[in-house]
C-alpha cells in the first residue's frame, strides 16, 4: 500500500467514522443502498432526497475511506463499505428498538425468567401511545390472521376481547388452538360469552387448560413468530406487544408454555364457584 493511500485511510478513528455517518441523515442510507446494488448519483438523489451536491460530497467521502468504487457513471459498495453498512444499519435498528422499549422494559420478562435482550434486536416492538392505544391489540389481531395454529400462555383478556371477532373467525375455520389461562379469566369468559365459546368448542379446534401460577405477561405462539404482550399492572390494558421470528426467543416461548402446559389442567375438571 503507497504511503499516501495508507495515509487517507487511516487517518482519525472509527469513532470519527461514526460521527462522520450519523451527522447526516443521508449517509448511511446512501451506503447501504450502494452495499445492496451499483446506483448513479441521480439514482441516490431521488432515492435519498439529497442535493445534488450533497450526494457528490458524499461520495468522495466514500471514496476517500474506500468504502466505495465508480465503474463509469456507477457507484457500489467495496467489501469494506459492505461492512460498515451492514454494521451501521444493525445500529441504528437496535438503537430504534431501544427507543421504543426505553419506557416499557419494566413490563417484559427479565434474565431470571430466561429472557433476554438479544432477543429483542430484530423484533417488532408495537407499543400504545395516547394517539393509538390499541395499536400492540391490532398487531396481535394481524398476527391470528396469518397463522394456521396457536398457542398461548398467560393472561389472555386484554387481548382476547377486542380480538374476540378474529378468534371466532379463525379457530372455526380451523385454527388449531390451545390456550392455558388462569382459573378466574377463563371462567370470566365463559360466563361473559357462553354462546361464543360454545361455538368455539363445537369446532373442535380449540383446547382451554388452566393454571394457577402463570406469568404476569401473556406469550402466544404463531407459525412463524412468538409474541409477548405486556399489560400495565394498574389498567390491564395491554402496553406493548413485542414479536419476533428470533430462534432462541421462540426456544424461550416454547419452553415456557411447555412447563406450563405439562402442569395445566383441563378447566371442565375445576370444581365450580
Amino acid at each position: 500500500m503507497c504511503p499516501a493511500i495508507k495515509s487517507r485511510v487511516s487517518t482519525g478513528s472509527a469513532i470519527d467514522d461514526v460521527a462522520y455517518l450519523v451527522r447526516s441523515e443521508h449517509r448511511v442510507p446512501i451506503l447501504v443502498a450502494l452495499a445492496a446494488r451499483p446506483r448513479s448519483r441521480a439514482d441516490l438523489r431521488e432515492l435519498t432526497g439529497a442535493s445534488s451536491s450533497t450526494v457528490r460530497r458524499t461520495l468522495r467521502a466514500f471514496e476517500d475511506r474506500t468504502w466505495i468504487r465508480r465503474t463509469g457513471n456507477r457507484y457500489e459498495a467495496t467489501q469494506l463499505g459492505t461492512l460498515v453498512a451492514t454494521a451501521m444499519e444493525e445500529l441504528i435498528d437496535r438503537l430504534e428498538t431501544e427507543r421504543a422499549l426505553r419506557d416499557v422494559w419494566h413490563l417484559l420478562p427479565d434474565e431470571e425468567r430466561g429472557f433476554t435482550i438479544e432477543m429483542c434486536a430484530d423484533a417488532t416492538v408495537t407499543v400504545a401511545e395516547p394517539t393509538d392505544p390499541y395499536a400492540p391489540v391490532n398487531r396481535f389481531e394481524s398476527l391470528l390472521q396469518e397463522t394456521s395454529a396457536f398457542r398461548f400462555v398467560g393472561s389472555d383478556l386484554a387481548l382476547f376481547e377486542p380480538c374476540k371477532d378474529v378468534f371466532r373467525r379463525r379457530i372455526v375455520g380451523g385454527m388449531e388452538t390451545e390456550v392455558v389461562d388462569p382459573p378466574d379469566v377463563a371462567r370470566y369468559i365463559l360466563e361473559t360469552y357462553p354462546d361464543y365459546c360454545s361455538a368455539l368448542f363445537e369446532s373442535g379446534n380449540l383446547t382451554l387448560l388452566v393454571h394457577d401460577e402463570l406469568p404476569p405477561y401473556g406469550i402466544g405462539i404463531f407459525d412463524d413468530r412468538i409474541a409477548v404482550g405486556c399489560y400495565e399492572r394498574t389498567s390491564g390494558t395491554v402496553r406493548v406487544l413485542l414479536d419476533t421470528d428470533d430462534p432462541a426467543a421462540r426456544e424461550w416461548a416454547e419452553s415456557v408454555y411447555g412447563a406450563a402446559r405439562r402442569e395445566a389442567r383441563p378447566l371442565m375438571a375445576e370444581p365450580a364457584k
